[in-house]
């Protein structure tokens, strides 16, 4: 009977603390919604520039290095074969 009213203390702990850990960006005071679309405008040149310098030129190589495996495999496919 102890072991049931442990557990349930456990759970009914459990819960609250999910509770006011989640509950607190509801009362962040000012305007949160202004305050992100702020961060995301100064960021949005840095995002830009990395997507612009790095991710592209990643994905290109990794499509050529694709395009060239498959034309590769097409040749031997394709490869004539001796008769006997």
């Amino acid at each position: 009977m102890k072991k049931k009213w442990m557990r349930l203390l456990l759970c009914a702990l459990t819960v609250a603390v999910f509770v006011s850990v989640s509950a607190i960006p509801a009362f962040a005071a000012g305007d949160v919604a202004g305050a992100i679309e702020n961060t995301w405008n100064t960021a949005k040149s840095q995002v830009q520039t990395v997507v612009n310098n790095v991710v592209f030129p990643v994905v290109d190589m990794i499509l050529a290095i694709l395009f060239f495996v498959k034309v590769g495999t097409a040749y031997f496919d394709c490869a004539p074969v001796k008769a006997l």
